[in-house]
């Protein structure tokens, strides 16, 4: 335990040191932050929309302009809503498709284009035309032109942003007035519906910030959006947030719990690694305070979304890859706190670090802003206890995965001549199998359960209710085939390697290779490559040990010489 807390009291000491030192650029930030945002159904601070608008915009959370010089998230919003004269002549919209860029004509070494450049192409217009006479995806089509038509929705969302970010209507920021239900207002809507005296306030409060801002006046700026913050609040102090949830949510957004978290899983793997050798206990309790550190990361990460969003936190692609890396780790630890084997922890590091890098490195195909359900989403208690169940299930199967890489690796080292078991492992792995498969089935039962409530039917081959089942069959078949004697320790791993080849096709293929059905709310497309090569490099890892598995065993068989008729007449 001790050894727990020193490693989270260490690497909170370092944050901390990391955050002082940038203390006198972020603090009138953080008083920005007071400003509450009505944006996709939710009140959020300034700081987190300007994050959210600046990676949609630049797919960045920062952009070097060759005018202005590098620009965070806040400044770069501030100036856009502030002041708006030239920035359409900024390249500062992101066109990342080079399937795009070739269709539009534009440069392919660049990356970035202005408002004007983009909203002046013609080849742009007529694509635009094209789809709002359509009103629909290119289904049926070839690949390429569905692909250019998802791009082309993209660049027209962070077209449209941009445009009501400069023109003001995307910054409501005034409460609606109490008895009313309906959304927030912008400044100058404001003025149609608040008394002169009132709208009057508001707007001297606002041309001090701004002044504040244009003239580079931090402090003085950061002062004037308090200011401007308390009198939005004073409008209608029950529907604004108040100041300490806006503090708790700009907490979670500069802390990144999900950075640290692979930090210490990297961590752990690492020490895990180099003490297999020497210093063993050492190692082996030093590698345990640093998964229990990333995975406390992770909880206060989930309970921050949980607290923010009033849902559980798996609602969407980026939600479900931060808990697998979290269900990896947590079972880990408990079948680690069972056996006292290092090969566990071992195992699941490096399938959560891979997990959390994926969808930091991906922010705008794995949208990690917390967002409102949708309607067939909003009920909670079979969001939970359906997809939790799935997911659980993905992260004992991926844990499955590990172990069977880290026994495949293991018997490639060993020697031909030595015939090594690894009990230990393959239990380990034989295990996982067993939980993965209880929470999996009891998802799909769950989840027929939910389709007959919300839409009234248990089931109708959909790709993501077929693909469930096809991995629940080809784990029952690999455990199945253990019991029965089919294949031993070996097959049992290699299997393990091959199944989750079809998780990774429930999971991630459905939604973005296939991108069709009634599960059409968690879908997108992107990374692809990323996470084709991974399956690639497991097939191949485990063809390559399954080619070494046969040619050892035609080597002991050549060396058991068969009896010839001579030796027998001779004896």
């Amino acid at each position: 335990m001790r050894a727990v807390l020193l490693s989270f009291s260490c690497f909170l000491s370092f944050w901390a040191i990391c955050s002082s030192s940038a203390g006198a650029k972020t603090a009138w930030e953080r008083d920005f932050a007071q400003i509450a945002v009505q944006d996709h159904g939710r009140k959020k601070p300034l700081t987190s929309f300007a994050s959210e608008s600046c990676l949609l915009l630049t797919g960045k959370q920062s952009v070097a302009l060759p005018d202005r010089g590098k620009m965070e998230a806040l400044p770069l919003l501030l100036s856009l809503w502030l002041s708006p004269d030239g920035w359409e002549k900024e390249p500062i919209l992101l066109v990342g498709e080079p399937i795009l860029r070739e269709a539009l004509g534009l440069p392919p070494s660049r990356t970035r284009f202005s408002y004007d450049e983009l909203s002046s192409n013609p080849a742009l217009r007529a694509l635009v035309l094209r789809l709002g006479a359509s009103g629909r995806s290119a289904e049926g089509e070839d690949s390429s032109q569905a692909q250019i038509e998802r791009a082309v929705r993209g660049l027209t969302d962070r077209m449209d942003l941009f445009s009501r970010i400069v023109s003001g209507s995307a910054l409501t920021i005034v409460p609606e007035p109490a008895g009313t239900e309906k959304k927030w207002l912008t400044l100058a809507e404001a003025k149609a519906v608040y008394p002169v005296e009132v709208t009057t306030k508001l707007e001297e409060s606002w041309d001090k910030m701004r002044a504040a801002v244009l003239s580079g006046k931090h402090a003085e700026a950061g002062t004037a959006a308090l200011a401007l913050a308390e009198e939005l609040r004073s409008l209608s102090p029950a529907r604004y947030p108040e100041a300490g949830k806006l503090r708790f949510e700009e907490a979670y957004r500069e802390l990144q719990p999900w950075r640290w978290a692979w930090i210490c899983y990297a961590a752990a793997a690492i020490c895990l690694a180099l003490t297999s050798a020497w210093g063993r206990r050492l190692g082996y309790f030093a590698g345990w305070g640093l998964a229990l550190t990333g995975l406390l990361f992770q909880i206060y990460g989930f309970a921050c979304r949980i607290l923010l969003a009033g849902r559980p936190p798996v609602t969407n692609m980026y939600e479900s890859v931060i808990w697998v890396a979290f269900g990896v780790v947590l079972f880990a630890l408990l079948l680690e706190a069972v056996y006292r084997s290092r090969y566990l922890l071992l195992a699941a590091m490096p399938i959560a670090v891979l997990c959390l890098l994926f969808v930091q490195t991906q922010p705008l195909i794995f949208d990690p802003s917390l967002q409102p359900l949708v309607p067939v989403l909003r009920n909670n208690f079979w969001l939970t206890v359906h997809v939790l169940s799935v997911t659980l299930s993905y992260a004992a199967f991926g844990l499955a995965l590990g172990l069977g890489d880290l026994y495949l690796w293991r018997w490639l080292r060993q020697a031909p001549d030595k015939k090594r078991q690894e009990p230990i492992l393959t239990q380990y792995i034989y295990r996982c199998l067993q939980i993965g498969v209880f929470f999996l089935a009891a998802g799909v039962v769950l989840g027929a359960v939910w389709a007959n409530y919300s839409w009234g039917r248990f089931w109708d081959w959909d790709p993501k209710e077929t693909w469930a089942l096809v991995s629940l069959l080809c784990y029952l078949a690999l455990l199945h085939g253990r019991i029965a004697g089919w294949w031993g320790e070996f097959g049992l791993a290699i299997g393990s390697v091959l199944c989750f080849l079809s998780v990774l096709m429930a999971w991630y293929g459905v939604n973005y290779v296939l991108g069709k059905g009634l599960h059409s709310y968690g879908f997108g497309s992107g990374a692809v490559g990323p996470v084709a090569g991974f399956a690639l490099a497991q097939l191949l890892f485990a063809l390559w040990c399954s080619w070494a598995w046969w040619k050892r065993r035609a080597d002991e068989r050549g060396r058991v010489a068969p009896v010839s008729a001579s030796q027998i007449s001779r004896s």
